[in-house]
């Protein structure tokens, strides 16, 4: 059985989505960068060696849409360099997933991301290996621009995130080669790292120029956001490509999964109870967000241009989530084209999100 053939609740997105305006622009050089890193060709002609997708798959992602929908208030600098950073991602899913998943080659994936950490040095002007594939060149590329001066603090964190990233991927492989299936107490926090979630307030942070004041940063109220906030990205992520990461992939790193061997219960069970979760961590990301938020601001006597900058940041955050779930339910990568939509994505026309299916429509 598949998630397609489940009747399901929908996932709660109380969040409108918002088009970042410079959309327009972000298209007309959306390959420029995967292309110069070496991550596509060309869908004539024989491919090029080691490349990611080909031009055709690179398109069907819609990259540019996921940015703009998750970052409407960055400006046209802030929102090329966290495409490119979103691409990179995606390659690197991509490429561990065809290289190193689908062969079983846990070897070579050990090898692979013991690399990659060469790359992720937190020191400015830190001497980096040469590279040799297009998730090296990409990350090595990125190092250089993503952190100017004024998110220069975020250098070690977001390569600290990276790495969790990466090794996740690794710890992924072996689970699935294994059998085991990760337990659900434990899988939550690891989620937050194997879909690089730590690196989303970086992303809200560059988009919005607005910081969480330091002092509610370590708060209990701040500390259950961003947890929460995490949790709804990458466990909504599970539910929608579980038909890809299950049957093609046979990953075993799935929440939909997760909850069936750990309570016991079917497919037809484990999916409702998956998006009955995110539905009941979004809920914990609004009361947290508009209900306890407000009071700690009250109690820490914040000045008003620390509740400005909050109020800021918040809002971001309220907009990278509904981006990712119109991203979801919308992309070609999780749902069948609509060919209607796909000719609009391609022309540029509007930038409203197509009308949002039901889970139960949801593959990869």
């Amino acid at each position: 059985m598949t998630v397609s053939a489940v009747e399901l609740p929908e996932l709660w997105m109380p969040y409108p989505v918002r088009g970042n305006p410079h959309l327009p622009d972000l298209r007309a050089e959306s390959e420029t960068w995967a292309r110069e890193m070496g991550m596509l060709a060309d869908d004539e002609g024989p491919a090029a060696p080691r490349a990611i997708w080909t031009r055709s798959q690179f398109h069907a992602m819609t990259v540019d849409q996921l940015t703009a929908w998750t970052l409407p208030d960055a400006g046209p600098a802030e929102l090329r360099l966290n495409h490119r950073f979103n691409i990179w991602a995606l390659a690197w899913d991509d490429y561990f997933a065809a290289t190193f998943k689908r062969t079983g080659d846990l070897p070579a994936a050990l090898e692979f991301t013991a690399r990659l950490h060469a790359f992720l040095r937190p020191e400015p002007g830190a001497r980096l290996p040469e590279p040799v594939n297009a998730v090296e060149r990409g990350i090595a590329d990125l190092q250089r621009d993503l952190f100017p001066a004024r998110l220069a603090h975020w250098r070690r964190d977001f390569n600290v995130a990276l790495a969790k990233y990466i090794d996740a991927g690794v710890l992924e492989l072996a689970n699935s080669l294994g059998g085991r299936v990760p337990d659900l107490i434990e899988y939550a926090p690891f989620r937050r790292e194997s879909f690089a979630a730590h690196t989303a307030p970086y992303s809200v942070e560059l988009a919005t120029g607005a910081r969480i004041p330091e002092q509610i940063r370590h708060s209990r109220v701040v500390r259950g956001l961003l947890d929460a906030f995490m949790d709804v990205m990458g466990l909504a992520n599970d539910i929608a490509s579980y038909e890809r990461e299950v049957h093609e992939e046979r990953d075993v790193n799935n929440l939909v999964v997760v909850i069936g061997t750990s309570l016991g219960i079917p497919l037809h069970e484990a999916v409702p109870a998956a998006v009955h979760l995110v539905n009941a961590r979004l809920r914990d990301f609004d009361r947290l967000g508009h209900g306890e938020l407000p009071l700690l601001v009250q109690r820490s006597g914040l000045h008003h241009g620390e509740r400005a900058e909050l109020a800021a940041w918040l809002r971001g955050a309220c907009g990278f989530l509904s981006g990712l779930h119109a991203w979801y339910t919308g992309a070609p990568r999780y749902v069948p084209a609509d060919p209607a939509v796909t000719e609009q994505h391609r022309r540029g026309a509007g930038e409203r999100p197509p009308a949002t299916p039901s889970v139960a429509r949801l593959s990869p």
